[in-house]
């Protein structure tokens, strides 16, 4: 692993997770914009004063080169995003091509046995769910949670919309679940625990199949797909101001259900670092990314207020970690056969002396010196890119053009 626990990077997350290392995450929890074509702010005076995003997508909010990306890597994935952006609009592809490079990069850190949670609401959880379908797999699909909390406010002709909606998938069959329980209420416990066992003790006896099984109340119970954990309204003792907070009740219940004590937990929206708290509570390592400084703040400030941990040692990165890549001796010969001897920016054929490596996702936002990552351009084009990204330097050749 080549970040330590209890770090918190601000940056942008997809080059953050593109340089950690394969395998070494054992639960994702991810509470991403929605795409509700609004832009978010904290209140002035709050604790997470300052802290603002803008969940309003367009193609210029993306990389198109990401497209193309996700095309090589998983051709379904790619189709799915086009007939959403056909069946909706050119924002909602805009904004699951956003979502599925990063989707790809968090499949790539999942140990085997690791789970990830995704937490959206029905403006585009349809489309969420086949894209996690495509990346972690329709088999892997565990549960469709619904979280039900009440809230303020009626519309007009229709139903109230009082839920979100998390989808649980694991990365394979061999994932970690803890049996999660849990307390029995007290109006449950009077109707279904009525029997006593030889020592006294309420109990509930089930007879099933012939076999008779006894339950107690300290078992607790199962748990549901669908959860009442009450929203976090203005006067609760949670509530820090930021704009799309979730209560710590919720992310304890996701955390405990999916990971043992010293197991990685990533949340690379972390926006208050809610999922962070929870983890450290909960004896949890973790991790957490945001692209707004104020998660840092947050994080300390909420360690210190709500758990008591004053000389906690949290690491601030604003850099990107850097995982190792394997770099072929001949890579230049394999590409010149690859590519067919064309630049692979401007498309004109050269000499393998006139072409020259270089980095098709830049080191600086997280690309790894790997073949996978490597191109040959001319010089001109060499230039032109420099250590910004394919799409920066399509734009820049464009521009050229049109002048």
């Amino acid at each position: 692993m080549n970040v330590k626990s209890r770090t918190i990077f601000t940056g942008d997350n997809l080059h953050i997770l593109r340089g950690m290392e394969n395998e070494t995450v054992d639960l994702i929890y991810l509470d991403p914009p929605f795409n509700k074509k609004k832009t978010f702010s904290a209140p002035i005076g709050s604790k997470a004063a300052g802290a603002a995003f803008k969940d309003t997508w367009t193609l210029d909010d993306v990389d198109i080169a990401w497209h193309d990306e996700i095309g090589a890597k998983s051709p379904p994935l790619y189709m799915a995003i086009e007939a959403a952006g056909r069946a909706y609009d050119k924002g909602m592809k805009s904004y699951l091509i956003m979502m599925a490079v990063r989707l790809l990069e968090m499949r790539r850190i999942l140990k085997d046995s690791g789970s990830v949670y995704l937490h959206c609401d029905p403006t585009a959880s349809h489309y969420l769910k086949i894209l996690m379908d495509c990346v972690f797999g329709k088999e892997n699909f565990r549960n469709e949670i619904i979280w039900c909390y009440s809230t303020s406010g009626r519309p007009k002709n229709r139903f109230a919309p009082k839920h979100d909606t998390i989808f649980y998938y694991s990365k394979s069959r061999e994932y970690y679940w803890s049996d999660y329980r849990i307390p029995v209420g007290e109006k449950y416990l009077k109707s279904h625990y009525r029997q006593r066992d030889d020592k006294g003790r309420r109990c509930r006896v089930r007879t099933d199949h012939g076999k008779t099984r006894v339950y107690y109340p300290e078992q607790g119970m199962t748990c549901n797909d669908w959860w009442e954990i009450p929203y976090l309204n203005s006067q609760s003792p949670e509530r820090l101001g930021y704009p799309t907070q979730k209560p710590l009740a919720l992310l304890k219940r996701i955390i405990e259900a999916s990971s043992r004590e010293d197991d990685i937990v990533l949340d690379p929206f972390c926006g208050c670092a809610t999922a962070l708290v929870a983890s450290e509570n909960l004896r949890r390592k973790w991790i957490g990314i945001d692209i707004s400084e104020t998660a840092s703040r947050l994080v300390r400030s909420r360690m210190r207020d709500e758990l008591g941990l004053f000389s906690l040692t949290i690491f601030h990165r604003t850099d990107v970690p850097k995982r190792k890549g394997k770099r072929s001796k001949n890579i230049k010969t394999i590409l010149y056969g690859k590519q067919g001897g064309d630049c692979n920016l401007c498309g004109v054929h050269f000499l393998k002396v006139n072409l020259t490596v270089d980095h098709i996702v830049p080191q600086a936002h997280g690309g790894l010196n790997d073949d996978d990552n490597l191109q040959l351009l001319c010089q001109r084009c060499n230039s032109i890119k420099g250590t910004g990204t394919m799409q920066e330097a399509k734009a820049r050749m464009k521009k050229d053009r049109e002048i």
